[in-house]
């Protein structure tokens, strides 16, 4: 009986220090998204069907 309550206090304790490394992790900016912002201007934008509709008129006149 020992065991057990010896297995959920450390299991207990490895879940709160997991739980302080991902916040730890999350305030000092480790998932900050710096690629990708970078990489935007490279992507092609959808045009929508009234812009193109738009688009091909000024193109005919």
């Amino acid at each position: 009986m020992g065991v057990i309550f010896f297995l959920v206090l450390f299991s207990i304790a490895v879940a709160l220090i997991f739980l302080g490394a991902f916040f730890w992790a999350v305030k000092s900016g480790q998932f900050d998204d710096q690629y990708t912002p970078s990489i935007r201007i490279l992507f092609d934008e959808k045009i929508s069907s009234k812009q193109n509709k738009t688009q091909t008129t000024n193109r005919d006149s």
